[in-house]
C-alpha cells in the first residue's frame, strides 16, 4: 500500500488535458458481441503480484470472452510521470489506478469518466464513498489500508494497566502513557507523529472541520483545532520522546516499539509485518477518540478514462478487479493489498490469523474514516505549513492558538 499521493500527477493535469481535449467523451459502449481490447495501467500489482493480477484478468477473460485485458505495470515511482506523458498524448489506458488525494483533479479535469450502475453494496461503504463527487462515482476502490494503535502487552501488564478496547478515549490513553512512561529507563507510553496526517485525523475526532464546507476557506482554526494541535504536541517530552531524542526520524518509532520500550503507537498496518515476535507480545486496536473516532484511510482505486472509446467494457474490467470473488480471493490468499469488498466472509482466512489477534480492528476502524484533506496542486505546501505549525508548538516557540492562527492565513491564501 501506498501511503503518499501522487502529488505530481496533480500539477501539470489542468494544462495537459486542456491540450488534448481529454474530457470529450469517447465513443458509446461497444455491443456485447465485439471483440475488444481495453488497456489497464497500475502500479499495484508491481513488486511481486503481477503474477496475481494475472490470474484476476485470466479469470475475467474467461467469463468476458468477448473482452481482452492489456495490462502496463509501472513502479509507483514512475507510475505518475508516465501517466502525466500518456496524458500528454492522449494514449492513456482505458482504465488505470489513482489514490483518493488526486481525484479532485482528476474531476474538474474532464480525465475520468462517471460510472453508472454500478453496485454499490458489494464495497465497504467508507472506502466507494471517498470516491464520489456531486453525487456521481467516479472511481471503485480497489484496495486499503488504515491506521491503527500498536500496544506492547507487557508494558501494560507491568504498569497495570487495562489494554486499549474500541471505546478508549484520548484521556485513557493520556492516562495509560503516563503511567507506562519510564524516561529515565528509556521507556515511553505512546508515540504519534506530530505531523498533518495526524492532525487532520485528530481534529476530526475532536469533531472539528479542516477545510470549511465549501472549500474555499479553512475551519481548523478553531476551539478543536486547538485541541487536536495541544492534543498532539503535548505528547512530545512528556509520555513521548522529543525530537532531540530521535522522534522524527526513519524508523525511530518502528524500532522503540521492536525493542519493548514504548508502549502505544499510532501507525498503519502496513508496519504490521516489521514486528512478527519483537516485541513479543503485542496487539492492535482502533485508535481512541475525543468525542468521536475518527481513523485515517489510505486506498487505491480504478477509474476510466473519459476519452476511452470502449466505456462499457472498460467500466466492467474495473467492477470486476475491485470487487469480485477472484479478485477478493486472490488478494486474501496472497497476502497483496487489502480489498475493499464488503463481504465478510472473503475475509475469514485474513482474521484467523494470528498477529496482530484483533485484525478485526482493521475493518473496524473503516466505520469511521478522516478523508485526507485535498486543496489540488498546493496539497504539499498545505501539508508543510501544518506541520511547520505544529512543530513551532512542540518546540513551545508558539501557542497553538497563534500558530494555527498562522497557519489559517496561509492557507487561505492558497485556496484563493
Amino acid at each position: 500500500m501506498n501511503k503518499k499521493p501522487l502529488a505530481a500527477l496533480g500539477l501539470a493535469l489542468a494544462a495537459i488535458l486542456a491540450t488534448t481535449g481529454c474530457g470529450s467523451g469517447g465513443s458509446p459502449a461497444a455491443s456485447s458481441n465485439e471483440k475488444v481490447t481495453i488497456k489497464y495501467s497500475n502500479f499495484t500489482s508491481n513488486g511481486g503480484n503481477e503474477k496475481n493480477l494475472a490470474t484476476i484478468v485470466q479469470a475475467f477473460e474467461k467469463a468476458n470472452p468477448n473482452i481482452t485485458v492489456q495490462v502496463t505495470t509501472l513502479p509507483y515511482k514512475d507510475y505518475a510521470t508516465a501517466l502525466q506523458t500518456d496524458l500528454a498524448a492522449g494514449t492513456q489506458a482505458d482504465t488505470f489506478d489513482i489514490e483518493y488525494a488526486n481525484l479532485r483533479s482528476y474531476v474538474s479535469n474532464g480525465a475520468v469518466a462517471p460510472l453508472e450502475g454500478v453496485d454499490g453494496s458489494k464495497y465497504k461503504q467508507s472506502l466507494l464513498q471517498s470516491y464520489q463527487s456531486d453525487g456521481k462515482q467516479y472511481a471503485l476502490p480497489s484496495s486499503f489500508s488504515d491506521v491503527v494503535l500498536y500496544y506492547n502487552k507487557a508494558l501494560f501488564d507491568a504498569a497495570k494497566v487495562a489494554y486499549p478496547t474500541s471505546s478508549w478515549t484520548w484521556a485513557d490513553e493520556t492516562a495509560a502513557a503516563k503511567k507506562i512512561t519510564d524516561s529515565a529507563a528509556g521507556v515511553f507510553g505512546d508515540f504519534q507523529n506530530v505531523s498533518f496526517y495526524e492532525f487532520y485525523k485528530a481534529l476530526a475526532q475532536t469533531g472539528g472541520k479542516f477545510l470549511n464546507d465549501d472549500g474555499k476557506s479553512v475551519g481548523f482554526n478553531s476551539p478543536q483545532g486547538i485541541k487536536a494541535a495541544e492534543w498532539l504536541a503535548g505528547k512530545s517530552g512528556t509520555t513521548m520522546p522529543t525530537p532531540a531524542q530521535g522522534a522524527g526520524t526513519p524508523d525511530f518509532d518502528t524500532k522503540l516499539f521492536k525493542d519493548g520500550k514504548l508502549g502505544m503507537l499510532h501507525s498503519g498496518i502496513w508496519v504490521a509485518s516489521s514486528f512478527a515476535d519483537s516485541p513479543k507480545n503485542w496487539d492492535i486496536a482502533v485508535e481512541p477518540g475525543d468525542t468521536q473516532k475518527a481513523s485515517a484511510e489510505f486506498s487505491n482505486a480504478i477509474a476510466v478514462a473519459a476519452n476511452s472509446k470502449n466505456k462499457a467494457a472498460a467500466q466492467k474490467w474495473a467492477e470486476y478487479m475491485t470487487s469480485s470473488d477472484v479478485m477478493a480471493q486472490t488478494r486474501i490468499s496472497a497476502g497483496w493489498e487489502l480489498p475493499a469488498t464488503s463481504d465478510d466472509s472473503f475475509l475469514k482466512p485474513y482474521l484467523a490469523k494470528d498477529k496482530p489477534a484483533n485484525r478485526k480492528a482493521i475493518f473496524d476502524a473503516l466505520d469511521h474514516v478522516a478523508l485526507t484533506p485535498v486543496i489540488g496542486d498546493n496539497q504539499q505546501k498545505m501539508v508543510d505549513i501544518i506541520t511547520n505549525a505544529l512543530g513551532e508548538i512542540e518546540a513551545k516557540r508558539s501557542t497553538a492558538a497563534d500558530a494555527l492562527k498562522g497557519a489559517s492565513d496561509q492557507i487561505n491564501a492558497l485556496l484563493k
